[in-house]
């Protein structure tokens, strides 16, 4: 018997509050997280990923992460049994999911869970892997130091990407000095400090944009006192301009806008409970 226990997809819908956090745990399944509001961080393989409304997070199965919540989050997971997850022919990365896969996802949680022995529930399961498949992938990623010291000096530009103080100043509030932690990060991470600052930057002005923040003051708020500096630098990270990756937000349809939630229900880990998963629709308070 497969790990699915027979089913191809099952659902996962929660609401969490901000700063919230899931420690590290795996599946046995793929898993498609995707938030239709609000801004996860998601680690795993030693990389922190940023996962805006408008992207989701694959993970093959078996890959431990944890998930960090910031602002309300309104959680869609769909995990995919190892038989039917093979066609989506992907690695642990980010996916811009448009309008179709979106209301995709949200339909497939109303279902709860997908029986490949009824026909409606297989097609439905090989369009969401068709889907996912296809997906434009998104770097927004940064790789993560060992060493405590470059840690803490990668966490300080992480949360406060408008700093505008010198690497040497930000070196030796972390704990070392400059040369010691340009050293620790280009072995570590295969990046400069500075490279990493300014994708970091990026990464963030592209979660804020996502959420609805304007070009300018996503420039101003990751540190760029320059709205023509920041969409150059904007556009030979990621290929497109911060209003082409603004023009991507969806609106949903009422439908799936309005899906349920019940509140006050404890938060269920979605590990197996008697061989299977059981899907839930379930708001953390």
């Amino acid at each position: 018997m497969s790990v699915g226990d027979g089913f191809d997809v099952r659902s996962l819908a929660v609401t969490y509050r901000d700063g919230h956090h899931l420690e590290a745990h795996r599946h046995p399944w793929a898993q498609l997280i995707y938030a239709r509001s609000g801004v996860m961080d998601v680690t795993a393989d030693r990389r922190l990923w940023f996962i805006p409304p408008t992207r989701a997070i694959w993970i093959p199965a078996g890959i431990e992460h944890a998930i960090t919540i910031r602002g309300e989050v309104t959680l869609r997971t769909l995990y995919v049994a190892p038989e039917r997850a093979q066609a989506a022919r992907r690695s642990l990365e980010t996916l811009e999911v448009k309008v179709l896969l979106g209301e995709l996802i949200a339909h497939i949680v109303s279902v709860g869970m997908l029986d490949p022995t009824v026909a409606q529930h297989d097609r439905l399961a090989g369009v969401l892997m068709d889907l996912i498949a296809a997906a434009r992938g998104m770097d927004l990623v940064l790789p993560l130091p060992a060493d405590l010291r470059a840690a803490r000096l990668a966490e300080q530009m992480r949360a406060n990407p408008a700093d505008a103080r010198t690497l040497a100043a930000l070196a030796s509030d972390a704990g070392a000095s400059l040369r010691t932690l340009q050293r620790c990060f280009t072995e570590e991470t295969g990046m400069t400090i500075d490279a990493w600052r300014q994708k970091a930057r990026l990464v963030y002005s592209a979660a804020a944009l996502a959420e609805g923040a304007r070009v300018s003051e996503a420039a101003l708020d990751c540190g760029y006192q320059s709205p023509s500096a920041y969409i150059a630098a904007f556009r030979r990270q990621f290929g497109v301009t911060p209003g082409q990756f603004e023009g991507s937000r969806f609106r949903r349809s009422p439908a799936s806008a309005n899906e349920p939630i019940q509140p006050g229900l404890k938060l269920l880990r979605p590990d197996l409970e008697g061989g299977r998963l059981r899907s839930a629709i379930i708001k953390v308070e």
